[in-house]
């Protein structure tokens, strides 16, 4: 029986590319999902690097999942050893874009209020500064979580 193919990514990065027959369960909704997986089923889990696929991993294992693999290097290596992806029709851009995108919105729009109506925008500009640098050191992005939530980034 080949194993089910379980992809943690978001919507955007999946979409882009992903390896055929492989189903879209986003990490964040790993653990409901696999209520409806018998717990001794071979799965893949796969991401784009390996480490939020190792996340889905330990989830599963402390719910009882007996027969999980990690897919070694994740998409990237998949697509490094020249193994086909496929892609689908509509494809919204990254969530790293969007956040760069908004990001720099942000900033420049506070900026602007901060000079030409109350110096108080700065302390705006300096929230994304600091939303920034917290998403860098932490890996954990509220901005992107709150974008992947909007229609656009959905399947």
């Amino acid at each position: 029986m080949p194993p089910l193919l379980i992809d943690v990514r978001e919507y955007p990065e999946f979409a882009a590319a992903h390896i055929a027959n492989s189903q879209l369960i986003p990490l964040a909704t790993i653990r409901d999902a696999s209520r409806a997986w018998p717990a001794t089923e071979p799965i893949t889990l796969i991401c784009k690097s390996g480490r939020r696929a190792e996340q889905a991993r330990q989830q599963l294992a402390h719910l009882n999942f007996t027969a999980l693999t990690v897919l070694e290097g994740g998409i990237d290596a998949w697509r490094a050893a020249g193994k086909p992806l496929t892609t689908l029709a509509k494809v919204p851009w990254s969530l790293e874009r969007q956040v760069r995108i908004v990001a720099g919105s942000l900033v420049l729009i506070t900026l602007l209020l901060a000079h030409f109506v109350s110096g108080y925008f700065f302390f705006a500009t300096a929230f994304v500064g600091a939303g920034l640098v917290f998403a860098g050191v932490s890996d954990i992005c509220m901005m992107a979580t709150i974008l992947g939530k909007l229609p656009w980034n959905r399947p």
